[in-house]
């Protein structure tokens, strides 16, 4: 199983209506892409004070790498990432992804 786990700063002139929107389109990829098998979305609730300005994120488990890397091309996640860098704060700069095995 693959987890990719993305972060992101939400524009500060975006109000919560806008994550809402990439979120519900987000968890609509899993009726859309194959070898997804979970998706989670949620706003930050992290009392540490480690955010470094990320406010929002969502994590995609995959059955396997290969299933991961044809997301990756698929015209549905294209749309949505675009969403979410034309939504966070210096585009692609407001943005972090990390990928682990589990």
């Amino acid at each position: 199983m693959i987890r990719h786990v993305v972060l992101f700063k939400l524009r500060s002139d975006l109000d919560e209506g806008a994550a809402t929107r990439i979120f519900t389109a987000l968890k609509a990829l899993q009726g859309q892409i194959p070898g997804i098998t979970a998706i989670s979305t949620g706003k930050d609730a992290s009392p540490e004070g480690l955010q470094r300005g990320f406010t929002h994120g969502f994590t995609v488990d995959f059955v396997d790498a290969a299933a991961r890397d044809a997301y990756l091309p698929h015209p549905a996640h294209q749309k949505v990432g675009a969403m979410i860098v034309a939504s966070s704060e210096g585009g692609v700069e407001g943005i972090t992804v990390v990928d682990w095995e589990a």
